[in-house]
């Protein structure tokens, strides 16, 4: 069972005087690359939290975003009265005839340390409604994980389908492929119009014949995607391992276009090449 490395979860939590929103959007990463997102008034648990993304989703580009939204009367930032008045007695000091006290309240406000916001300390039945609540918008998001990570294994398993019929064409192609070689081979000797030692001939022959015979990569490729096959419906999800699958598929389709010799053979080939990369591409996703 594979899973995707895209994925969006989201939960809110609604708390005396406030409302937490949990946001986790993911993508492909070759590893794990988090960015969190968190209030001051809890980065103190801020390692706790991270901690608890890398371990459920354990690969991929994750952002994780912590909203705090005030709901109540009640407010943490104050007006900076010290600051206010020091403000104020500057800007009537430099404004000839002085400055009306609205206008310099108006202009004090904007200026930097106008206000305080006063620290609260974080109570822990609040942190344990967000350790809740972060759990369900990690749960919503491997389920998403989950879902695309289903419609990458129909793909898969579509080209993989698609490399086996190939590769079928492939075996039955191989005994005209060896009849070809072997006719050109008589042909450009006959051409050269001399005698030649029939021994000695054959003994040639079979060297060029064995040089390009495929027989081994024929079966390694068909060993390689009933593995990639297997790797798709094992238990946990692996894109490295995928990946790795991928490229001595890969390294076998291209021995066989070398040894090939053979115009059609090629194009098989060249088909397989192109279905081998839509694997690439995607695999490039899974977990």
């Amino acid at each position: 069972m594979i899973k995707s490395m895209t994925g969006f979860g989201k939960s809110v939590v609604q708390l005396p005087g406030k409302k937490i929103t949990i946001e986790i959007k993911s993508l492909n990463s070759k590893n794990l690359d988090l960015n969190a997102r968190i209030p001051s008034a809890y980065r103190e648990k801020e390692l706790l939290l991270r901690n608890m993304v890398a371990k459920a989703l354990e690969r991929g580009k994750i952002d994780m975003g912590l909203y705090l939204e005030s709901t109540g009367e009640n407010t943490n930032t104050v007006i900076n009265e010290t600051v206010i008045n020091g403000y104020i007695n500057q800007l009537q000091a430099v404004t000839p005839g002085g400055m009306e006290n609205a206008n310099a309240v108006a202009i004090a406000m904007r200026l930097p340390d106008a206000l305080k916001t006063e620290r609260e300390e974080l109570d822990e039945n609040e942190y344990q409604a967000i350790v809740t609540n972060l759990k369900e918008a990690l749960k919503e998001i491997n389920k998403y994980r989950l879902d695309e990570g289903n419609s990458l294994k129909t793909e898969f398993e579509l080209r993989i389908t698609n490399l086996e019929r190939l590769l079928e064409e492939v075996i039955t192609l191989d005994v005209d492929r060896l009849n070809d070689v072997k006719t050109r081979l008589e042909k450009a000797v006959a051409d050269l119009k001399v005698t030649l030692d029939e021994n000695r001939f054959e003994q040639e022959l079979i060297y060029y014949l064995e040089k390009y015979d495929i027989t081994e990569e024929k079966v390694r490729l068909k060993n390689h995607l009933s593995y990639f096959t297997e790797s798709l419906n094992s238990p946990n999800s692996n894109g490295k391992k995928l990946g790795f699958i991928g490229q001595e598929i890969g390294r076998e389709i291209n021995t066989i276009g070398s040894k090939s010799n053979y115009a059609p053979m090629q194009q098989l080939v060249v088909q397989m090449k192109d279905e081998l990369e839509k694997i690439k591409e995607q695999v490039l996703n899974v977990l």
